[in-house]
């Protein structure tokens, strides 16, 4: 049996390279595809990331600090302009609307008193039974009167106007597109309007905020088509335009962008 092994190995060996030879032949044919030269557009895509949103969002704020008493529009609501949206607790302030139009009163009064005096004075003057320092100080009483009277009808102009900005109304026609307060929270406008809603003037007429890399920005123009996708629709393509690219630089970790705007057509309100 021995003497059998090395004749079976190199029978072996021999199908072996016989299969690899084999295998050479068949798949040594190349495979050609032939095509006609013609001349077309070379088209070269600029890639990049935005956001998309209204042309027109307003955010409608408080000028005045209080609690929310009441709100009439909530996600979604289609509003009008001058609509009230929101009524801040307007208790405080028509407290002071009372005691500006009590210093105002009295202080009206204080004139018609200094007008008295300084007509009294000026007569006794002329006979000749008053002093020019009596005159005087008559008649700067009375400037005096004068002066606090613009000052507490001042007072009582600015009370009123804040009773009225207790009152929110929307600024635009639109839809609500963010609400972020609730009945009882109290709103703080020390540094800044706190921010209760934003309005969308029209969700038909979108727009892209893109940022475009530097070495992409020198081939956009205004006009060019564009052609993107969003997250809520991946198989479908929506369309738009360029129409502005602005020139000034954005810089975040050493890389340049542009900011270009893109305008969207948006009649189906997807």
């Amino acid at each position: 049996m021995k003497r059998f092994l090395p004749w079976i190995a190199l029978l072996v060996v021999l199908l072996i390279v016989a299969s690899v030879v084999r295998q050479c032949h068949s798949g040594g044919g190349a495979n050609y595809q032939t095509a006609t030269v013609t001349r077309g557009p070379i088209t070269q895509a600029v890639t990049a990331t935005g956001t998309l949103n209204p042309v027109v969002n307003v955010q409608v704020g408080s000028q005045v600090s209080g609690n929310i008493a009441k709100l009439f529009v909530d996600f979604n609501s289609q509003v009008k302009a001058g609509q009230v949206v929101a009524q801040i607790d307007p208790a405080l302030f028509q407290a002071t609307v009372t005691q500006a139009e009590g210093d105002l009163a009295s202080t009206q009064a204080a004139l018609e008193l200094a007008r008295v005096n300084a007509k009294r004075t000026q007569d006794l003057f002329a006979r000749k039974t008053s002093s020019q320092a009596d005159l005087d100080q008559a008649m700067a009483n009375l400037h005096q009167a004068e002066a606090n009277v613009k000052i507490k009808q001042g007072a009582l102009d600015k009370a009123k106007a804040d009773l009225e900005h207790c009152t929110i109304t929307s600024p635009i026609d639109g839809v609500v597109i963010s609400r972020n307060v609730d009945v009882g929270q109290t709103v703080a406008a020390s540094l800044q309007a706190p921010v209760i809603f934003q309005i969308a003037n029209d969700l038909t007429k979108m727009q892209i905020d893109s940022n475009v890399a530097e070495a992409d920005v020198g081939v956009l123009e205004v006009g060019q088509d564009v052609d993107f996708t969003v997250d809520a629709f991946p198989m479908r393509t929506f369309h738009g335009k360029v129409v502005q690219v602005r020139n000034a630089p954005i810089t975040v970790q050493n890389v340049v962008t542009y900011d270009t705007v893109i305008g969207v057509s948006n009649p189906d309100l997807k």
